[in-house]
Order: C-alpha cells, then sequence, then structure tokens
C-alpha cells in the first residue's frame, strides 16, 4: 500500500460526511439571511473539527484501536462503560438510521430536478448504489469513490462561487471580525453542530487504522495523516465556505425571497439555465458521500463499544450499516420523514459530543497510554475551548429539542 502517494486518506471521509444535504441547506439560509457576518463561526468550526479529529487519529494509530474500543476499554470496570454503550448505540446507531433519510433524499432531489422522474425511485437507485459500495467491503474503493465525489463538490460550489463574484472585502472581514447579527445564535450553533459531528470521530478513529497497518512506523503514519486530515476537513470547510458566499452575494439585501430547496432556480438570472444543472450535481454528490459515510460511521462505532469485528467484511459489521441504510432508502422513498427519530438522534447526539470531546482531552493526556504521542500544551488549549462549545452547542441542542417535543 502507498500511502505516502495518497493525498487524501480518512479524512476525506470526514469530510463526505459532514458535507451532506444538511451542510448545503445550512450554509445557504447562514449567508442569505446574514451575509458574510457567520464566516467566522464556520472557520471556529473547521478548526475544532481538525483538531478533535487529528486527536482521535493519533488516538488510533498508537493504541491500534478504534474510538469506541477505547471508550470501552477505558471504563469497562465503571458503570460509564455502560452508560458509553448504551449513548453511541443510540446516538450514533440510532441517529444515523434516522438521517440517513435527509441524505438518500438529498441525492434524490440532485437527480429529480433534473430528470423529471420521482423522487423515489431515485432514492432507491442510491440506496442501491450506496449499498454495492459497502457490500464490497474494500476500504480503498470506498475512498477512492468519496474523494471523486468530494472532488466533484469542490468543483461545483467553487465554480459557482466565481461566477457569483462575491465581495472579497466581505468575505475577510467575515472571517476575521466575529459578529452576532440579531438573532444569529442558532445559525452560528447550526453551522458548527453541522461540522463537528460526533460519529466522525469514530469513523476516523476506524479508518485510519484501515489505511495504515501496524507495520508501519508511527512517526510516518502520524505526519501522513495529520497532513491528510488538514486537507480534507480544510477543502470541506472550502466547500461550505463557497455554499455560504455565493448565497451571500446573491441573496443577502436583495429582498428576495429565499429557499434553500429552490436555490438553484432562485440562482438563474444570475449564472443562466446551467445554475439547475450545477447544483444538482453538487447535491448529488453530498447526499451520496454522506449516505455511504453514516452506515459506515455507525457500523464502526457500534461494533467497535460492542467488542465485535470491525472488518468490513465481518457479518456483523455488515447487518449494522445495512440496517442503517435500509431505514434511509425506505423512509425516502416512501416520502416520510421518521421525525421522532431524528428527535431522538439531535438529543442523543447533543450528549454524545461533549462526552466524546472530554473523554478524548482526558486520554490523549494519558502518558501511560500515549507515551511521547501525548497532547502538547498547544493541542490542550485548543482542545479545551473545543469542549467548552462543545457542551455549550450540546446543552443548545437538546433545550431545541425538550422544546419541540
Amino acid at each position: 500500500m502507498k500511502n505516502s502517494a495518497s493525498k487524501f486518506g480518512p479524512g476525506i471521509l470526514v469530510t463526505a460526511a459532514f458535507i451532506g444535504p444538511g451542510t448545503v441547506a445550512t450554509a445557504s439560509i447562514a449567508g442569505a439571511r446574514y451575509g458574510f457576518a457567520l464566516l467566522w463561526a464556520l472557520a471556529f468550526s473547521v478548526l475544532a473539527t481538525i483538531v478533535l479529529q487529528e486527536m482521535s487519529a493519533r488516538l488510533a494509530l498508537v493504541t491500534r484501536q478504534g474510538l469506541a474500543q477505547a471508550l470501552r476499554e477505558s471504563y469497562r470496570e465503571s458503570w460509564l462503560g455502560s452508560a458509553a454503550v448504551v449513548l453511541v448505540v443510540a446516538a450514533v446507531g440510532v441517529g444515523n438510521a434516522a438521517y440517513q433519510t435527509g441524505n438518500i433524499t438529498g441525492a434524490a432531489m440532485g437527480l429529480e430536478s433534473i430528470s423529471g422522474v420521482g423522487i423515489g425511485w431515485w432514492a432507491v437507485l442510491v440506496g442501491v448504489v450506496a449499498g454495492v459500495l459497502l457490500a464490497s467491503g474494500t476500504y480503498a474503493l470506498i475512498e477512492k469513490l468519496l474523494v471523486a465525489l468530494v472532488l466533484l463538490m469542490s468543483l461545483v460550489f467553487l465554480l459557482t462561487l466565481a461566477m457569483v463574484r462575491p465581495s472579497i472585502g466581505g468575505i475577510l472581514e467575515g472571517l476575521l471580525i466575529p459578529s452576532l447579527p440579531t438573532g444569529s445564535l442558532l445559525t452560528v450553533m447550526a453551522l458548527i453542530g453541522t461540522t463537528v459531528v460526533p460519529y466522525n470521530l469514530f469513523l476516523h478513529a476506524s479508518a485510519v487504522l484501515e489505511k495504515w497497518p501496524p507495520g508501519i512506523d508511527k512517526r510516518q503514519a502520524m505526519h501522513e495523516s495529520r497532513v491528510d486530515t488538514g486537507m480534507s476537513i480544510g477543502l470541506g470547510g472550502l466547500i461550505t465556505m463557497a455554499i455560504m458566499c455565493t448565497s451571500a452575494a446573491a441573496f443577502f439585501g436583495s429582498g428576495a425571497e429565499f429557499s434553500a430547496a429552490s436555490m438553484s432556480q432562485q440562482l438563474e438570472p444570475l449564472l443562466g439555465a446551467g445554475a439547475r444543472y450545477f447544483f444538482a450535481a453538487g447535491l448529488f454528490a453530498a447526499g451520496l458521500s454522506s449516505a455511504v459515510t453514516a452506515p459506515l460511521a455507525a457500523a464502526y462505532a457500534v461494533c467497535g463499544v460492542l467488542g465485535w469485528s470491525q472488518d468490513l467484511r465481518a457479518n456483523r459489521f455488515r447487518l449494522i450499516w445495512f440496517a442503517v441504510l435500509l431505514c434511509g432508502t425506505v423512509f425516502s422513498a416512501i416520502g416520510i420523514k421518521p421525525l421522532a427519530a431524528i428527535l431522538f438522534a439531535q438529543a442523543a447526539n447533543g450528549f454524545l459530543l461533549p462526552f466524546c470531546a472530554i473523554f478524548l482531552l482526558l486520554i490523549m493526556n494519558r502518558r501511560d497510554l500515549l507515551g511521547a504521542y501525548i497532547n502538547r500544551p498547544l493541542a490542550n488549549t485548543l482542545g479545551g475551548i473545543v469542549v467548552l462549545v462543545t457542551v455549550a452547542l450540546g446543552v443548545l441542542k437538546l433545550q431545541q429539542v425538550l422544546l419541540a417535543l
């Protein structure tokens, strides 16, 4: 395996996972309502994601355990161990089954918008394509397809941004000068919440074990993993920024009524008839990439925390991803949004995100486990800031869920 020749690796799975239809909608709404003012929140969320994902990958490379396994082993003799099992199964297993509906629907919407064929048929096709890819049991194949999809998203949204020609000064001001326009707090939390995703910590930790086998030099693997993480997640942040800036340039202050679902049609006066094809391609890539990574993340997390094999060809591993994929495909095809399950998943993730962030920060300072690879002061400082923000995010998310009940 020629790891050094590969510019992208497990980090691209993280990017493919968090750039889904939900991120496209959230970034579009943020730009349309608040212009460039919330770009700083996106920049923070990308930095937070890089910090947490680097810790998760480093933990896996040094201990040869995924995050779910590390959780189970660290709290085996404590009630926290049982709580961790329940929380991971609920938040990642059940949660991803609920979110998968949106992933598949997003990809199907992209295809429906340029074909006229009903969304239900496209949903089934997207589900089958994702299933065939996962059933291959070949990590390298999955990685290559996701790299292609992420690069397609990048091309679509960055070209669209270039055509809209946003204000460079406005972009720099939004990135460098934090502000909270009236009514924007929930949107800030939504931007962070669509980028700093708990299940990506489990996905990344397990994926690096597939990419870098036990015999490879740790320092080499660590360096390659950090480069991969920075490049991949940075690219994801660039895609999200392109979506926000396009929406800001096209809609903010224009008085035009905005809807994320009809953004491509509303951009036609600026981009011409090609707008619908641009956004159809981007939405399809976003939906399909997330439709592959969500079941994969659920299988890694649930199997890891239950002590089952995480081999892509193992029967239990395949059963988990198949159940998640089947739920999403069926609900999408028949047009039902599992609201109760989504609310439950949001609540569980509200607990899981700060729990994982705190656990990562604690375990990354254990010299007995990591030796020379423990956190440095800068990593601890950045990690501490991320923990505080994720705790606040978790509390706010829980409040939202409770108000929605």
